[in-house]
């Protein structure tokens, strides 16, 4: 019995195991503790006080709310396009008789003011640009191609305009007649492009780079 009465004397030595603080309450415990969660928040003053962090938040909210009369407002200041983008209108005669316009034009393209040297190197790139075009006809690229050309000519529509009005009375007609000769082949070949039709796109595209060509010559 001297072994079983040592056993007794070791455990009995041992400290009471605590409750884990990890053991559920009763529920009632737990009800009385959401409802006193409860009042508490039902307690918390959510109404807005006047901070300095607040009145920057509502002053800038009621300085874009006004923004529209800014934008209406706005100019060039000379180092970048403060307001909308600008329509441009061609004050020569370089449009569809019929039509009154070319068929090509995009809209919402800002045509920045280069100067008239600008102008016409900007015209001789573009007709080079328009030169390598040719390698995506016939590739099934028809939407980038139609897009590629509606924006080249686009700013070669407005750059020949410009070019037009500073060149004197002896160069005027022969400028007239080649941006008039090049935009009248674009028109076609924009509407073939469109078309999807191969045949008359290889056919239109090939007597445009023909005034391409002399488009750059004049421009270098």
């Amino acid at each position: 019995m001297a072994p079983t009465a040592n056993l007794n004397q070791i455990f009995s030595t041992f400290p009471a195991i605590p409750k884990l603080s990890g053991d559920k309450l009763p529920h009632t415990d737990v009800a009385a503790a959401n409802l006193a969660r409860n009042k508490a928040d039902e307690s918390v003053d959510y109404t807005l006080k006047p901070t300095r962090r607040l009145a920057l938040g509502l002053g800038t909210i009621g300085l874009f709310a006004n923004s529209n009369v800014a934008v209406s407002l706005a100019e060039d200041n000379g180092l970048w396009l403060t307001g909308p983008i600008p329509i441009p209108r061609a004050t020569n005669m370089i449009n569809n008789v019929e039509t009154g316009t070319r068929s090509f034009l995009k809209t919402g393209v800002y045509i920045a003011d280069i100067g008239t040297k600008g102008r016409q190197f900007r015209l001789k790139k573009y007709a080079f640009d328009l030169l390598a075009l040719g390698d995506l006809i016939g590739k099934d690229a028809w939407n980038y191609v139609r897009k590629y050309l509606r924006l080249k000519s686009t700013f070669m529509y407005f750059d020949f305009d410009k070019v037009i009005s500073a060149a004197t009375p002896d160069d005027k007609p022969p400028l007239l007649d080649l941006a008039n000769r090049l935009f009248n082949t674009v028109e076609k070949l924009e509407d073939a492009v469109k078309q999807k039709d191969l045949p008359q796109t290889e056919a239109l595209y090939k007597d445009t780079t023909v005034i391409l060509q002399e488009v750059m010559t004049r421009m270098a």
